[in-house]
């Protein structure tokens, strides 16, 4: 997951920052969901977005019943791309180890998937003593 290096909009800090977080929930429901052109016909294609470059391609043409393409106006703003609706730059972690380098008041951590029951405990309870946010904590809480 890419981090966001402008981190002035981290936690809602001003109305400009909570105005622009709701300009990119509202933009985002507005959003079409890109697929790849063709992807309905054939099992082999997925359907996750790939630009359309066929010369008689009618999604490259722009045929409005063929589906939208990926363009500049579909972004978020620029100072709260990548972050957490909550606010927060989201950083995965793998072990105890990487909780270290985390900054709670600008950062929180989603722990990877791949980490089993032990080191997933280790690594709740080093976030917990830091007070950093885990946003997909296991079990109650």
């Amino acid at each position: 997951m890419e981090e966001n290096t402008d981190l002035k909009c981290g936690l809602f800090e001003d109305a400009e920052c909570k105005r622009l977080f709701k300009a990119r929930k509202l933009q985002k429901s507005k959003k079409p969901t890109f697929k790849r052109a063709g992807s309905h016909k054939f099992k082999r294609l997925d359907s996750n977005w790939r630009r359309p470059r066929g010369l008689q391609g009618k999604l490259r043409r722009h045929y409005v019943a063929k589906g939208s393409i990926a363009q500049v106006g579909y972004g978020s703003p620029k100072t709260v791309k990548g972050l957490h609706p909550s606010g927060f730059v989201e950083v995965l972690v793998h072990n105890p180890a990487d909780v270290e380098d985390i900054d709670a008041s600008i950062q929180a951590i989603r722990i990877s998937g791949k980490v089993g029951g032990r080191k997933r405990a280790l690594i709740e309870s080093k976030a917990d003593e830091m007070g950093i946010k885990i946003f997909n904590r296991k079990g109650g809480q």
